[in-house]
């Protein structure tokens, strides 16, 4: 299995949901264990730690500026992370259908690449604070995957024009994308989790 230092907890019912929980700069494997256990109780949870640091803080690919992506690295850690993902359903016995990525900041970016690069690996995406990762050469096919793009309106790194380019450039790949604003910056509110938890339910209803 891939190399990333992890957290998986297995669902509470074999074949249930999984949710991959990727931590923001700086964060790790279990900041957000909590997070999903609140906005799907039952799920299982897969928690990679981002295996790039700057400056000490771990992070899923390297940026060469703020809101400046070293796109090269980008791509090789989406294929390092989606092979991690491919592995662990094997090891694990789930199907990478099931994966809903919840990604905050940096780990909402990088679960955007993975559906831009790897849709393969995911079934659903909660995107909080993503910005657009990249333009893929040609956009991937993922017809009817749900997304939730949650960001804030008062965001000093995510302008609202980012947050609109990054949905148009999911809905031209086919997926099903909602926007949710928050009446905050850059932080993690509880308003964010209230509106991931009614939307993952509403999905999980269908």
């Amino acid at each position: 299995m891939s190399d990333f230092i992890h957290v998986f907890q297995p669902p509470a019912e074999p074949g249930g949901p999984i949710l991959l929980v990727l931590h923001g700069t700086g964060g790790n494997e279990h900041d957000l264990v909590p997070l999903a256990e609140m906005l799907m109780p039952g799920a299982g949870v897969l928690s990679p730690r981002g295996k790039v640091l700057e400056r000490g803080m771990p992070r899923f690919f390297r940026r060469l500026a703020e809101g400046v992506f070293d796109i090269e690295d980008l791509k090789l850690r989406t294929a390092e992370l989606a092979d991690f993902i491919t592995d662990a359903a094997a090891q694990h016995h789930f199907a990478t259908r099931d994966v809903t990525a919840v990604g905050f900041s940096n780990g909402a970016n990088i679960a955007g690449a993975l559906l831009l690069l790897r849709p393969d690996v995911l079934g659903a995406a909660v995107l909080f604070r993503a910005m657009v990762p990249l333009i893929p050469d040609t956009l991937p096919k993922i017809p009817s995957t749900p997304v939730l793009i949650s960001n804030g309106k008062m965001d000093p790194l995510v302008s609202a024009e980012e947050t609109e380019r990054l949905g148009a450039i999911l809905r031209s790949a086919g997926a099903e994308v909602a926007v949710a604003w928050q009446n905050s910056g850059h932080d993690l509110t509880e308003r964010d989790v209230t509106t991931a938890r009614e939307w993952l339910a509403r999905r999980q209803a269908r």
